[in-house]
């Protein structure tokens, strides 16, 4: 009935669903995160919202900085 084609999707990158700040990043390069582990706090609309990660991974890349500002969809975390 197609219910296990979205438990079989792979994702691998890590985008903000909306344009803010980033106010902290949690984790490096080459660190191991479990699943729904914070990855790096985005302020938006004067509220912080963590981003946590989709499964248990690896910091492949980190595509921001604190401070930063970034626009809806914009590339934050790419995991391995």
């Amino acid at each position: 009935m197609g219910y296990t084609t979205g438990a079989s999707k792979v994702v691998n990158l890590i985008k903000a669903p909306m344009p803010g700040i980033i106010l902290e990043i949690q984790v490096k390069k080459g660190q191991t995160v479990k699943e729904g582990e914070c990855l790096l706090i985005l302020e938006a609309m004067k509220m912080e919202n963590s981003i946590l990660s989709p499964k248990d991974a690896v910091i492949k890349e980190i595509h921001v900085t604190v401070g930063g500002t970034v626009d809806k969809n914009k590339l934050l975390i790419e995991l391995e």
